[in-house]
């Protein structure tokens, strides 16, 4: 899926891209995302990057789960009172 991004770039950069397109006979878009491929290879991040590692680990928590319910039943408690009055 495709996701807008928006940046500030230098005017230059942007012209160059719009050259780079028109003499590769393709879209802004598609030069822009192989300048990141090429970059990320050069740079060696593509192989360091764990996905799992930088995603996934939201579930450890110092508060167990009862503290958590707690927590949040508490919060929405004090929600719905607030609108109740």
């Amino acid at each position: 899926m495709d996701k807008i991004l928006s940046a500030r770039i230098d005017e230059l950069v942007i012209k160059q891209v719009g050259i780079l397109a028109h003499e590769l006979n393709t879209s802004k878009k598609a030069v822009i995302e192989a300048a990141i491929k090429m970059y990320s290879k050069q740079t060696g991040l593509e192989k360091q990057t764990d996905v799992l590692k930088a995603t996934c680990g939201t579930w450890k928590r110092s508060e167990t789960p009862k503290e958590n319910i707690l927590t949040a039943r508490s919060a929405f408690n004090k929600s719905m009172n607030r609108h109740h009055q």
